[in-house]
């Protein structure tokens, strides 16, 4: 279970309505919860923490480093409404990394973790001072993760992006664990097919991949990789939309599944904002698709022909 929307991402999530979508995660049987200071600047961590200090589940947590939280300054736009008090930024400098591990440790009350990762390390996100930022993490903050993975503060590694490219980067640079992709490995795009999956198989690092939906357009939501959908997306969504209902399949259920299908991949998380969202992607998860439904997306052109794809 992805938790930016604890973070209030896009809108306001109420405390109850927070803790009814984990406590719904928990009775289906979800054990994975992935986290990360930058959502809602600290909250989504501390409404996690809170959760399961209350109720005592034993569960796997990730969270991320690469940003610093300035507590009680503006954070300005990122996307969070009502967000914590604390400004964002970024800084993958060895000393900077270790303090931002305690603050998750802090907030989610917790003494260690199952997965940290490198949190948006890209040009995407970086553009004309990638070089310089990734460079930081090579010096500072991978080799922190190396330290906290061999003292047992954490047991895998790796990176949480966006992007395809630095992903093989960073694999030509460190030895990582994992790599968390989002909205990269979807039914709209596989373009991690040409080169990322194949190595990650071949050097047994994990992918788990992240916005499935690409934030929300393939479960029927208006935005696209965090913003307005484009309308060539929309135009290839609604062509996807019509064969599902050929087949009597729903486009989040083939959104939720699709990826699985590829060797390199041991999880996917959708994010949930409400406990009716969860059983909504329980049920899609469980929804049988037929292997027509498959071959009519690559006859139609709408998925890879070398596409792995569920039995």
């Amino acid at each position: 279970m992805g938790c930016a929307a604890f973070g209030n991402l896009y809108a306001p999530v109420a405390d109850v309505d927070a803790e009814a979508a984990m406590a719904a995660a928990i009775d289906v049987g979800v054990r994975h919860f992935d986290t990360a200071p930058y959502y809602g600047h600290g909250l989504s961590e501390s409404r996690l923490g809170a959760f399961l200090r209350a109720t005592g589940h034993d569960v796997i947590l990730s969270s991320k480093v690469g940003r610093s939280l300035a507590e009680g300054e503006a954070p300005g736009d990122t996307g969070f409404v009502g967000a914590a008090c604390a400004r964002p930024y970024f800084d993958y400098g060895r000393d900077a990394v270790l303090r931002q591990v305690e603050g998750s440790l802090r907030r989610l009350g917790r003494e260690r973790l199952d997965m940290l990762f490198v949190h948006d390390i890209g040009a995407l996100v970086h553009g004309a001072d990638h070089p310089a930022r990734f460079q930081q993490a090579l010096d500072g903050a991978f080799p922190a993760l190396a330290e906290l993975k061999a003292q047992g503060v954490v047991d895998a590694i790796g990176i949480g992006v966006n992007e395809v490219a630095v992903c093989l980067e960073t694999l030509a640079a460190v030895e990582i664990d994992l790599i968390l992709l989002a909205g990269r490995y979807t039914l709209l795009e596989q373009a991690a097919l040409d080169d990322l999956l194949p190595l990650c198989a071949a050097r047994g690092v994990g992918v788990i991949v992240g916005g499935p939906f690409n934030s929300g357009v393939l479960a029927g939501g208006d935005h696209y990789d965090y913003g307005a959908v484009p309308a060539a997306i929309g135009q290839r969504v609604e062509r996807l939309r019509r064969v599902g209902e050929a087949h009597g399949v729903p486009l989040a259920a083939a959104a939720l599944q699709f990826p699985l299908a590829a060797p390199a991949v041991c999880s996917v998380i959708p994010g949930a904002r409400s406990a009716a969202e969860v059983r909504a992607n329980t049920a899609a998860m469980a929804h049988a698709i037929p292997a027509d439904y498959w071959a009519a997306l690559k006859a139609e052109g709408l998925l890879r022909a070398d596409a792995p794809v569920p039995a």
